[in-house]
């Protein structure tokens, strides 16, 4: 059935053009355009992404090297670097942003209930942001020090597939903790942060939205214990108390009890202090939960290796978020892939798979089944150990 289309026309495929194209509606992002369709805009950048290209004029190379391959893998003319420029330029970021979005959702229902390292049937989510460093003089709207210019990508990963459920796209001064206003939280699900998040106001809105959180106790941390539960001392677990804080501010503005649990890594001997508002859950599994907290970390250090976030294509600030938010549409569109094929290789696996068979006219199930696991990235159990926080 898929003679003679190539794997890039098929994996085009599995992007939903309806909801793509009512994205581009809602911002009127085709008005007056007769050359380069957002579509094709998306196509072009997502191939920029999946074939590692460094640059507008890379990307034009490429795209003319093809040469009478480009209408088979969909994209239907040769578009110049200039058009591509000001396209991201003056094109709307929030069709990608809002496309991406729409594809978050089917995988949040596809991967709803995989299982992720600790023993919960609830949603858990990992909280946490990176840093992308830019040259000021080139990026004067995302000026991060004096000398330095930076964007952050906050991002919300659900740890049941590891991919993001919410990237919000800020200049790197903003501070981590304010993200906790910006979110909807999830009535049941689980949401673990490091201890830059860790302001008590923020973290009771979360805590009357019915939702959980697990962090990291501050060495300042003033507390009265009101209980001691039993623990078993073997399993690492020192203590699992109540407590009650007891500064001015911070009892005003968290009233209700806390959990505290003490943990002693038996790897590396490094003794941790947890926080919670979960009081159902057994200590361990708390412990576990914030041990999966290093997918998000892992998460960061993989899109940056393996997508075009660090170098880009414009300096604006709309043609950053537009490169950005393509980018991570390409991850989640590999995430869905991978399920709905379904296939066993882990998303690295698949990238460099397709960044090498793009044009080959085989079925895309064939051109990712023939390849070994072998090829699979390498193994990051030791950074999932304690010493990691």
């Amino acid at each position: 059935m898929q003679e003679g289309r190539t794997v890039f026309a098929q994996l085009m495929d599995y992007v939903p053009k309806y909801e793509f194209a009512k994205c581009v509606e809602r911002y009127q992002g085709d008005k007056h355009i007769r050359k380069l369709s957002c579509y094709t805009q998306f196509q072009i950048m997502s191939f920029a992404q999946l074939t590692y290209r460094e640059s507008l004029r890379d990307i034009e190379t490429c795209l003319k090297a093809i040469g009478g391959k480009l209408y088979h893998t969909g994209i239907r003319r040769y578009v110049p670097r200039s058009t591509l420029a000001d396209a991201n330029e003056k094109r709307d970021w929030r069709i990608f942003s809002d496309f991406a979005r729409v594809l978050i959702a089917q995988a949040v229902e596809l991967y709803a209930g995989e299982p992720f390292g600790a023993d919960l049937a609830s949603a858990a989510y990992a909280l946490d942001s990176t840093t992308i460093d830019l040259c000021l003089s080139l990026f004067p709207w995302a000026k991060f020090r004096q000398t330095k210019a930076a964007v952050k990508l906050h991002t919300l990963l659900a740890l049941q597939g590891n991919f993001p459920t919410l990237v919000i796209i800020t200049p790197g001064k903003v501070h981590d903790v304010n993200i906790l206003d910006d979110l909807l939280f999830e009535p049941g699900a689980f949401y673990i942060m490091d201890r830059g998040y860790l302001d008590f106001g923020r973290l009771h809105r979360l805590h009357r939205a019915a939702a959980f959180f697990v962090t990291r106790a501050k060495a300042n941390f003033q507390f009265r214990r009101r209980y001691s539960a039993p623990v078993a001392k073997a399993s690492g677990i020192r203590f699992d108390q109540t407590v009650v804080l007891t500064g001015f501010y911070s009892h005003r503005e968290y009233p209700d009890p806390l959990r505290r649990i003490g943990y002693t890594d038996p790897e590396t001997g490094k003794a941790l202090v947890f926080l919670t508002n979960n009081r159902t859950e057994s200590a361990i599994t708390i412990t576990q939960l914030y041990r999966c907290r290093w997918q998000v970390e892992l998460f960061f250090k993989w899109i940056k290796q393996h997508l075009r976030i660090k170098s880009f294509y414009g300096t604006s600030a709309n043609a950053v978020k537009t490169q950005i938010w393509i980018a991570i549409s390409v991850y989640v569109l590999i995430a869905l892939l991978r399920k709905r094929l379904p296939v066993q290789h882990s998303p690295y696996t698949i990238l460099q798979i397709l960044s090498i068979t793009l044009f080959e006219k085989t079925p895309i199930s064939q051109a990712l089944a023939q390849h070994p696991p072998e090829l699979d990235e390498p193994n990051f159990t030791n950074q999932l150990c304690f010493q990691g926080f």
